[in-house]
């Protein structure tokens, strides 16, 4: 039988062409004229003055922080439910990933957990788009400004996705983008910045080269011009061949989103009244970008062994994503207890713009067996969860 994988970039004929062209131009490193048309493109797509682009989101974050100025010993609440970069880049700069809980229905950060959290350390929040459903920004952003507090939207999982009408990426002052495998858009690797202040984005640009100009703008210039290094950068620039990529990609975004819909919106008729089995919630202010489909099971049902089930006939799946307040990497004295408990429950079944329809009837008529097969009988643990 034919495997279904979990997660399958689209990527063809189209984007094959635009690498051969930056083959062929004799420039495929970070910031030559790819990059820069890429950063024309997302600066028109979101609406904002100031795109960099960058070899990931994780690098986004960190390059976030520093422009905004986080010092060592300074708090920043992030969101838990999520792949923990942010926790991660928070501490890059030596200072102190604080994590909120989220909220149980949307898996988004819960605005009165972060309200809570804020102190006189408290300088800025990380907002996560978990798995691409953007968070309750219009109370976020007016919780930020009533406590002096920046907000970044980690928006790596949500490119197509929309809050209000507004897209996803543009829904804070500062939005860091992935561009990973698994992505609406991708090349493989890659992220950008976002920022409605263009000196934010002229920062991270900096820093993104080790702190000086770019070399194929000093290039164009008659002369010998020397760079002068007067600042710690880093190589954080994204090639000139996954610009191309991605070029060709964001052009595609509106098809690609929308056969992914399509796959959501499928499941959801098709695992419609399993009791064993609760569906992504959408709330009506926003739409999704579905980078994953995530299922919660009941609490009586051995995820493991579903997973086994599921896998063992060739369909892949995953635990979904992190409490990151569990990690021992972060050693947090703090508890979220819906983060973790959906990271117990959760389970990512195939998502990606390759899925057809009866992948996705497959899938669903496995996972519906599958979870009846490995759920304790009603009573077992003093009832349904």
């Amino acid at each position: 039988m034919d495997r279904i994988p979990l997660v399958h970039a689209s990527l063809g004929e189209q984007e094959l062409a635009a690498v051969a062209e930056v083959f062929a131009s004799g420039w495929p490193a970070g910031q030559g004229p790819k990059g820069k048309a890429l950063e024309a493109q997302l600066a028109e797509l979101f609406g904002v003055p100031g795109a960099v682009a960058l070899s990931n989101c994780g690098v986004a974050l960190h390059l976030a922080l520093l422009a905004l100025g986080v010092k060592p010993g300074d708090e920043v609440i992030v969101a838990d439910y999520s792949f923990p970069a942010p926790a991660h880049a928070v501490r890059y700069v030596d200072a102190v990933p604080v994590f909120a809980d989220v909220r149980a229905d949307t898996a988004t950060v819960d605005p009165q957990a972060v309200a809570d959290l804020i102190t006189p350390r408290t300088v800025g929040v990380i907002v996560v788009d978990t798995v691409g459903l953007p968070a309750d920004y219009a109370e976020l952003n007016a919780l930020a400004e009533r406590h002096g507090l920046f907000v970044i939207e980690d928006a790596a999982c949500s490119v197509g996705a929309t809050y209000h009408g507004r897209p996803a990426g543009a829904l804070a002052p500062v939005a860091c983008l992935s561009f990973h495998g698994r992505k609406g858009a991708t090349s493989g690797e890659g992220g950008a910045l976002l920022a409605a202040d263009p000196a934010i984005a002229a920062h991270a640009r900096l820093r993104s080269a080790f702190g000086i100009t770019s070399i194929f703008d000093q290039a164009q210039i008659v002369g010998l011009p020397i760079s002068t290094f007067t600042e710690i950068g880093y190589n954080y620039k994204l090639s000139d061949i996954a610009a191309a990529i991605l070029q060709v990609q964001l052009n595609r975004l509106g098809e690609l989103l929308e056969h992914r819909s399509a796959v959501a919106a499928r499941y959801a008729e098709l695992l419609a009244g399993e009791e064993l089995v609760t569906l992504p919630q959408v709330p009506a202010d926003r739409t999704h970008a579905w980078q994953s489909y995530l299922v919660a099971l009941d609490q009586r049902v051995d995820r493991a062994a579903v997973a086994a089930e599921l896998r063992g006939q060739g369909i892949g799946c995953g635990h979904g994503t992190w409490a990151s307040h569990l990690q021992p990497v972060f050693e947090a004295k703090q508890a979220c207890p819906v983060s973790a408990d959906l990271f117990e429950r959760h389970l990512a079944i195939p998502m990606h713009a390759e899925l057809t329809m009866s992948q996705a009837e497959r899938v669903a008529d496995a996972l519906r067996a599958a979870v009846r097969a490995h759920a304790e009988p009603t009573g077992a643990l003093g009832g349904t969860a």
